[in-house]
């Protein structure tokens, strides 16, 4: 598994640990990262993906809501909303990431750990955002969301 793979699936645990304790919280971070992932094996793609995440959420879910036709962030499984999060961030905040490669590892993610659904739906939902953003030449209107 490549480096990248790994982090992103580090990534992805950590923050299904926090959504499922309903804490997203630094203490909850070093906590998990000190008892699963020494400190030699993490990799800057974990930290800026969770801290992308966690500071980024707010917008990140209005996003996702608002290409997710009648799927509000609750109703979604804590594996699909998480794995969104993520691929959602890559995509507006990480400029070095193509989308494509953000979906597509997004998806990978919720084939290994979501529902036999969960490939399809986070591909409909991040495959809409992703030509919505091409349709307006690559801008990131989402992020005028942000507070």
């Amino acid at each position: 598994m490549g480096y990248r793979r790994r982090a992103r699936e580090q990534a992805l645990q950590l923050l299904f640990s926090m959504d499922l304790r309903g804490e997203f919280s630094e203490q909850v971070k070093n906590m998990f990262c000190r008892v699963l992932i020494p400190e030699d094996e993490r990799i800057l793609l974990f930290e800026a993906l969770v801290e992308g995440v966690l500071e980024h959420r707010e917008v990140l879910d209005r996003t996702i809501e608002q290409f997710s036709s009648n799927w509000r962030i609750p109703r979604m499984g804590r594996v699909d909303r998480n794995v969104l999060r993520m691929a959602v961030f890559e995509m507006l905040y990480m400029d070095d990431i193509p989308d494509k490669v953000s979906i597509n590892e997004a998806i990978d993610l919720a084939k290994k750990f979501g529902t036999r659904d969960s490939g399809a739906f986070v591909n409909g939902i991040l495959d809409s955002i992703r030509k919505d953003r091409e349709s307006k030449g690559g801008e990131d209107p989402l992020r005028i969301a942000e507070p």
